[in-house]
């Protein structure tokens, strides 16, 4: 899919992206959801389905944090409050330990209720605020939304498709 440079296409990138994703998702036993037995974010480790939902929740999460604190006038910490974007490790692990009690039901659910905000999200601003100028150093809000939402969904659907088929699910 190529890089959304409107709203429509956002939108459209955001939903299918996460819809294909969601189908996925949806085979893998919850009983399985936290074995980590999937290669990691970072070369040589190992995570479960669990982590990395937990992962695209966290940073679903993040963009509408930096979007709520933008809105009341307050300039976001990036990528997060107290890390910079050479800690994005302790990033991840702060997301997998954030939703670590959650049940696999419950992080899905969370997913969801994440997407559903993106797109409220991007529904609420026009293609001049989403595209038109930088929003963060030189990416626009639209860029910075499809970094976090509908590039991430799709990778994490090629990983949890290639778990499941290793798992013979």
């Amino acid at each position: 899919m190529a890089v959304p440079r409107t709203k429509d296409e956002l939108l459209v990138a955001i939903a299918d992206n996460y819809a294909k994703l969601s189908i996925d998702l949806g085979r893998v036993p919850a009983s399985r959801a936290r074995e980590a037995s999937m290669p990691g974010h970072v070369a040589g480790t190992v995570m479960s389905p669990a982590d990395l939902v937990s992962y695209l929740v966290g940073w679903n999460e993040q963009v509408l944090e930096w979007f709520t604190e933008r809105q009341r006038g307050v300039e976001p910490d990036f990528p997060a409050r107290g890390l910079g974007w050479n800690q994005l490790g302790e990033l991840t692990q702060r997301f997998y330990a954030d939703h670590g009690e959650l049940t696999w039901p419950q992080l899905l659910d969370r997913l969801a209720r994440a997407e559903q905000g993106l797109i409220e999200l991007v529904s609420a601003h026009d293609d001049t605020e989403l595209y038109g100028r930088p929003w963060y150093r030189t990416h626009t809000a639209g860029r910075m939304i499809q970094f976090n939402s509908s590039s991430p969904y799709a990778n994490a659907r090629r990983r949890i498709r290639a778990w499941l088929r290793d798992q013979g699910l």
